[in-house]
C-alpha cells in the first residue's frame, strides 16, 4: 500500500530540556530542528504554568502542531501503588478524574490522542496483589476515560515493567485483550519500538496484531538493546526491524505521526543533532520499505519462508550487498 501523505513527524518535548528550561523553551528549542511539525505534550506537568489556551499558542508561534497529550502519573507520589489499579478506591478515582481533565485540555486544545502509560499500574511480590480485581479495576477505568468523550481517541502504551516490576498490561496480546473488554471504538494501541523490542516481540508482528485486533493510534519509534527501555535514535540498533515495522505500518495504512520517543537528555547528546538524525534515518528507511514492498522476489521469499533468501534482499536494499 502507498501513503499518500508524508509522515509528519513529532518530538518528545523533554527531550530539548536543559535545567530550568520552561515550557515555551524546550517547544523553541524543538523547532530549530526543521522537520519536526508536531509535538506530544505530557498531562498535567506541561500544563502547571500554561493554560490550555496560551500552549496552542506557542506551538502555532513556532509552526508546530500538537500530536497528543501523554498522561503522567508516576510524577505525583501519590499513585505509586497504581493509578487505575491503586486499592485506594479515592485514589483511584483521582486517577481516572485527572485523565479526565487532561482529555478536557486535549479537547480544548483541538487534539484527538490521548495517550496512557500505565507503568505504575502493577505489583512487586507474589501474594502482594488480588490480579482480578486489578484488571477489573483496570478495564473500568479506562472505559470510564473512553467515554468521558468519544471524539477523543484513547490509546494504550504497554510496556513490561517498568517502574514496577510486573505491570498490568506488559506486552501486545495482554493489551488487545484488556481493549476487548473496554470495548469502546475510540481505544487503541501505541507501538513504542523499545517496549516492543523489551516485551520480547518483533515489532512489525506486533503491529500486525495491533491493527488487526484494535487500532494502531499511534508510533514512538527509538532504538535499543531489549534489556531496558534505551530511547536510542531510531534504527541505530535495529534497522531490519524498524525497516520491517514500517512496511507493516504501510501495510496497516497507517498514516499518522511519528513520534520520537529519544532520550539524548540522558546521555548529553545534542537534542537537535539527534532529533535531525531521526528524521533522516527515517525517512531513509520509511523509503526502503516502500520500495522492498513492491519487491516480488521479497514476496515470493516470505510466502515460501526463505530467510535466507529475504535476507539478502532486505540487506540488499539496506546496504548494497
Amino acid at each position: 500500500m502507498t501513503l499518500t501523505n508524508r509522515p509528519r513527524y513529532a518530538t518528545r518535548l523533554n527531550a530539548f530540556k536543559q535545567k530550568g528550561d520552561t515550557v515555551a523553551q524546550m517547544i523553541a528549542a524543538a523547532a530549530q530542528v526543521g522537520g519536526l511539525d508536531a509535538a506530544d505534550l505530557n498531562f498535567p506537568d506541561h500544563f502547571d504554568h500554561h493554560t490550555p489556551a496560551q500552549l496552542s499558542a506557542l506551538l502555532a508561534d513556532h509552526g508546530m502542531a500538537l500530536n497528543g497529550l501523554a498522561m503522567r502519573y508516576y510524577t505525583d507520589p501519590g499513585f505509586r501503588l497504581g493509578a487505575f489499579s491503586n486499592p485506594d478506591p479515592a485514589t483511584r478515582r483521582a486517577a481516572i478524574d485527572l485523565t479526565k481533565r487532561g482529555i478536557d485540555a486535549l479537547s480544548a486544545m483541538g487534539g484527538r490522542l490521548m495517550t496512557l502509560w500505565l507503568g505504575q499500574d502493577g505489583f512487586d511480590y507474589s501474594f502482594q496483589a488480588d490480579y482480578a480485581r486489578m484488571w477489573d479495576d483496570s478495564i473500568a477505568a479506562i472505559a470510564e476515560v473512553a467515554d468521558h468523550n468519544p471524539a477523543i481517541d484513547i490509546a494504550i502504551e504497554y510496556k513490561p515493567n517498568e517502574p514496577r516490576a510486573h505491570v498490568v498490561m506488559p506486552d501486545m496480546t495482554t493489551t488487545l485483550l484488556a481493549l476487548a473488554e473496554v470495548a469502546r471504538p475510540n481505544t487503541g494501541v501505541t507501538l513504542d519500538f523499545c517496549h516492543m523490542l523489551f516485551a520480547g516481540e518483533m515489532p512489525a508482528r506486533a503491529a500486525m496484531l495491533a491493527a488487526r485486533s484494535s487500532r494502531i493510534l499511534g508510533v514512538h519509534l527509538n532504538d535499543g538493546y531489549g534489556k531496558r527501555d534505551d530511547g536510542l535514535i531510531a534504527g541505530s540498533v535495529h534497522p531490519v526491524q524498524t525497516v520491517e515495522l514500517f512496511m507493516a505500518l504501510d501495510c496497516a495504512g497507517y498514516d499518522g505521526v511519528i513520534y520520537f520517543d529519544t532520550f539524548p537528555d540522558h546521555g548529553g547528546t545534542d537534542p537537535v543533532g539527534e532529533a535531525r538524525a531521526n528524521i533522516a534515518v527515517s525517512d531513509r528507511l520509511r523509503a526502503i520499505a516502500r520500495g522492498l514492498a513492491t519487491n516480488a522476489d521479497l514476496a515470493r521469499a516470505q510466502a515460501d519462508q526463505d530467510a535466507a533468501a529475504a535476507t539478502r534482499i532486505v540487506l540488499g536494499a539496506l546496504y548494497g550487498v
